[in-house]
């Protein structure tokens, strides 16, 4: 039996206190530095390095197919593209679904969107759209970010809840610091870029200016793009451009073993299309403050954190879609703001044993409002509200044990509790009560006089085993419990007209969406193993496989309302979210290969990675959406002295199993050829690369249905991706 609300409010608390007695505990004791002797093998939360320029986090825990992509590993692509998503392309385990051009959603082994815990440095930052045009890595300039851990399926409680598809954790570059006193450092970097398919432009740039002590950073950056072409015979996309700035400046303090950093920042996007939504999203802006510290102790770490964020986001139809004008289109309006903090430590009880524990509260409320249209006798005269004072709360606590018994076993076991507080206000149409049909009248009367306000109490248990069983086989496996309470969109979106369900739904399917106050949590249960096959030194060859299973109580899909007739014949579903059951299940795998290494010809890679998910409801037996096709890529990469190119296959199977109740457009398989060159001399690095060489016309299997093609010219397709593309870009490191 689950404890009460009172009753998980009071284990928050007092583990809380008791995380605050602990850490002043050790503080005063301070054990003698044999406590801190723990294996090179697995290394707990690391400390700062304060003879390093940089002071940056170095993710240990153990996941089954977790993959850490450093910065070495990111500047092959940082410059390539404005959409941070897109440094995630490829990895084991992820896929991306792309609707507008610098907001993919990460899929990982099948789960998407909210499922996925993915934090900017410790800010776990939530759509604030009925469409999740504005998702976290949106808000993330690609050239800042350091570090990117993807843990697909099951991840450590100490790296997030109220998730069940795993946890994406980005970093920003960290502070830096000159290593001698009284000594200024100035550092930075400038690029930019050019595509010639959509003519995209951008320019981003960072400068540092520091001594020893004290560190202050700039970071900005602009891109832009014209609507891009698809594949031979496809024509141009609808829907496809955008425009986005973004700037944020770092003021970082040390002393010793201590650092203290505030980040403050702010992202405009004016436009972005979205070629699979009825809407575009007209203005989105954004401003938050972080500041976090982080201490290094005899006895372990301390890190702290506090947030805030608002973001003002509009939407309504660009003019591919004929919109945006007073009297044309359905505006949109949205206003979000999200407050919180993040207090965790890490003790070395021994040699063998770190403990981490941690408590963090998320404040967020949101209002969702759509103004009435200038003229029209359907979307007006009064505003329509959506969501009203909509809140969602989350309280969490966690503590988590890592335990190295030997130089070949490690396990790491945790407990987790989040308490989801969730309410909202009161809402009303477009025409008020008495201008309504009965079924809209009886649905407002239904929802305002309904006890909206839920409490959920969730639990999490993470259970992992790292074995090397010899020079060549590392072998990880584990088990997890995962929760995730559902959005203020899945709980409380509630028209009931075919117009205003589908302006709800991120998707990208053309359907309509109704919520429903009574859904319960998604209770995720994962198993997973990976298999690291690799040479002694692990410098020539490595082949990683990682089967999984998922069965997920109360998943949250979708019941069958109706229909009604669409756009050049075709069929729009009415939808409402609903609990069933489910499961996913596949394998993920990815594999290096130095072909060769000498100083003649320098050094070749062969790269490669598979990865297979199906996804089934267990209520409905039918397809889970957005479940990618079996999937891979591979390239060979040269390396010699400054130069370096790569000649890449990217294939994707034909997409069969599609999800009936929404109408899920098959697509072909395709495969795409792209090749790529840089060269870096002195303090310049130039960087060149033709993305689909042979201008194939294919369609993405999670790209939904190309609804501004459909509005602009009658055309039903899947979203068709892009078409051949020369890129090019200059970078300048000082």
């Amino acid at each position: 039996m689950f404890p009460s609300t009172r009753a998980s409010y009071k284990l928050s608390l007092m583990l809380s206190v008791f995380f605050i007695h602990t850490s002043s505990t050790f503080a005063a004791e301070t054990p003698s530095s044999s406590a801190q002797s723990v294996s090179t093998n697995t290394p707990p939360i690391p400390t700062i390095n304060i003879n390093a320029d940089d002071v940056s986090d170095n993710p240990t825990e153990i996941t089954p197919g977790s993959t850490v992509l450093k910065a070495d590993q990111l500047k092959n692509i940082v410059n390539n593209s404005p959409d941070t998503g897109a440094l995630l392309e490829n990895q084991m385990g992820v896929s991306l679904y792309k609707s507008g051009r610098i907001a993919s959603l990460p899929v990982l082994n099948g789960m998407a969107d909210d499922r996925v815990a993915t934090t900017i440095d410790g800010m776990r930052i939530t759509g604030d759209c009925p469409n999740h045009m504005n998702p976290a890595l949106s808000y993330l300039n690609p050239h800042d970010v350091s570090i990117i851990n993807i843990m697909a399926g099951i991840s450590p409680v100490s790296l997030g809840g109220d998730s069940t598809g795993g946890t994406i954790d980005i970093q920003r570059k960290s502070p830096v610091f000159s290593k001698k006193k009284d000594k200024i450092v100035v550092k930075g970097q400038v690029s930019g870029f050019f595509h010639s398919n959509g003519k995209g432009l951008g320019a981003s740039g960072d400068v540092t200016v520091a001594n020893d002590h004290l560190s202050i950073r700039y970071n900005g950056g602009w891109s832009q793009s014209r609507n891009y072409h698809a594949g031979a015979g496809g024509g141009q996309v609808k829907s496809t451009q955008y425009k986005m700035f973004n700037h944020d400046v770092t003021l970082a303090y040390k002393k010793d073993n201590h650092v203290l950093s505030l980040n403050i920042g702010q992202t405009d996007t004016p436009y972005e299309g979205f070629p699979n939504a009825y809407m575009d999203m007209t203005k989105n802006q954004s401003v938050f403050i972080n500041g976090r510290y982080k201490g290094d102790f005899d006895w372990g770490t301390v890190e702290a954190r506090g947030y805030w964020q608002r973001v003002t986001h509009a939407m309504n139809m660009l003019g591919d879609k004929g919109g945006h004008s007073p009297t044309t289109g359905m505006p949109m309006n949205n206003l979000g703001r999200l407050a919180g903090y993040d207090i965790k430590g890490s003790i070395y009880l021994d040699d063998k044993n770190t403990l981490r524990i941690g408590n963090e509260f998320a404040y967020y409320t949101l209002n969702d409002w759509w103004p009435a249209l200038e003229g029209s006798m359907m979307m007006g005269p009064n505003t329509y509200h959506n969501i009203n004072n909509g809140h969602r709360n989350r309280l969490g606590t966690y503590a988590e044990l890592e335990t190295q018994w030997n130089h070949k076993v490690t396990t790491l076991l945790g407990v987790r509790n989040d308490v989801i507080m969730t309410n909202t206000g009161q809402v009303s149409g477009y025409q008020g009560l008495a201008g309504m049909n009965a079924t809209e009248r009886a649905a407002i009367n239904r929802f305002n006089q309904a006890d909206r306000g839920k409490t959920d109490v969730n639990f999490d248990v993470t259970a992992l085993v790292r074995y090397k069983v010899d020079p060549h086989l590392t072998w990880e496996t584990g088990y997890a419990r995962k929760t995730r309470s559902p959005n203020l969109y899945e709980r409380y979106s509630w028209g009931t007209s075919g117009m205003a369900m589908r302006m709800v739904g991120w998707f990208g399917d053309g359907n309509g969406y109704r919520g429903d106050i009574n859904l319960k949590p998604e209770i995720a249960n994962t198993i997973s193993t990976s298999f690291n096959f690799h040479d002694v030194k692990q410098e020539v060859w490595e082949l990683k496989i990682q089967p999984y299973y998922t069965y997920i109580h109360h998943y949250i899909n979708v019941n069958y309302l109706g229909s009604a007739s669409g756009r050049a014949g075709t069929t729009i579903s009415n939808l409402q979210f609903a609990n069933h059951n489910a499961q996913l299940y596949g394998v993920n795998s990815v594999g290096t290969y130095n072909v060769w290494n000498n100083k003649k010809f320098g050094k070749g890679v062969l790269r490669g990675n598979l990865n297979w998910v199906r996804g089934t409801d267990l209520t409905n037996h039918t397809n889970l959406y957005h479940m990618m096709p079996v999937n891979g890529t591979l390239s060979l990469n040269q390396y010699i002295g400054a130069w370096s190119g790569r000649i890449e296959g990217e294939f994707v199977n034909a997409k069969g199993l599609t999800d009936p109740l929404r109408r899920e457009p098959k697509t072909p398989g395709y495969i795409l050829l792209n090749i790529g060159t840089s060269y870096t001399w002195n303090m310049f690095r130039l960087d060149g690369s033709i993305e689909n060489v042979m201008n194939k016309k294919y369609y993405m299997p999670m790209g939904g249905l190309s609804i501004g093609d459909l509005i602009a010219n009658n055309q039903v397709r899947a979203l068709p991706g892009i078409g051949r593309s020369f890129n090019v870009s200059l970078t300048a490191s000082f």
